[in-house]
């Protein structure tokens, strides 16, 4: 996979499987624009791709993770047609869907400022850690907005009790609130802790195989919400049948028989 040739985002990936993308606006705190948006999106389905990659790290360069929308960019929108407003949005919400659909475990490491847009980032991410003073804020509604584009995902990590009252009050709160109600999973005091971090869940990841990743994916997006009945036994009863069928399946159970380390494990 070929390393950044971005103008708004840095990508590497090393030969191991890893790819992380930052975000690189930090005179502006890595907010997001029309350039910024695209760049994102292109990068998230050329990784969805490729096969080797195994696991994304999303991160922003300097001070902040992002905060949100670039004011420059919303002054233009405020001029735009309501036609040009809903590509913008469109386009916005394709990009954070590209996230979400990644077969691939991501990561989000934040730090600084996480605003709006930026904090559905967050929660499109299977796993945030963040800085415990690390700051959040949904404050559309100051502005005589709503957080619509980034709703799914924030709902989806927070649930609907805590996403209204983030949404109505604009409230800013920290990283340890933001764990508490799920929006991360994990915080830390200290730049070397969040390396530490980092490492530990890269060594979780690369332990797991990576088709048994995407369908445990693909299994919780298609569970949440389902009624618990004979139905729903008998369709993730054929799922965990065709795992055991697979061949990592295979691999991986005569792996613990055998006392040894799957293929996947490098």
């Amino acid at each position: 996979m070929r390393d950044s040739d971005y103008d708004l985002i840095k990508l590497f990936a090393t030969e191991e499987g890893l790819a992380v993308i930052t975000m690189n606006r930090p005179d502006v705190h890595n907010a997001f624009n029309m350039e910024l948006i695209a760049e994102l999106t292109d990068a998230f389905r050329s990784i969805a791709d490729e096969t080797s990659i195994r696991m994304v790290i999303l991160r922003g360069a300097g001070k902040s993770f992002s905060a949100g929308a670039d004011l420059e960019w919303m002054k233009r929108a405020a001029l735009h047609t309501k036609e040009d407003n809903v590509r913008d949005a469109v386009n916005l919400a394709e990009m954070l869907r590209a996230l979400w659909e990644m077969p691939q475990m991501t990561l989000a490491m934040v730090q600084g400022a996480a605003m709006g847009g930026g904090a559905g980032l967050v929660a499109a991410c299977d796993v945030a850690v963040a800085m415990k003073d690390a700051h959040f804020r949904f404050s559309e509604v100051r502005l005589g907005l709503t957080p619509a584009t980034i709703s799914p995902y924030v709902i989806d990590a927070v649930g609907p009790r805590w996403a209204r009252a983030l949404f109505t009050t604009g409230e800013v709160f920290d990283g340890a609130f933001a764990e508490k109600i799920g929006l991360v999973q994990y915080t830390v005091e200290s730049m070397e802790e969040m390396t530490k971090m980092e490492e530990h869940l890269a060594n979780l990841v690369f332990s797991a195989a990576p088709g048994a990743v995407a369908d445990a994916k693909r299994l919780v997006a298609d569970v949440t919400g389902e009624i618990i009945d004979k139905n729903l036994g008998h369709e993730t009863a054929k799922r965990i049948a065709a795992r055991r069928a697979s061949d990592e399946g295979k691999e991986g159970i005569a792996a613990f028989l055998e006392k040894r380390k799957p293929s996947w494990v490098k």
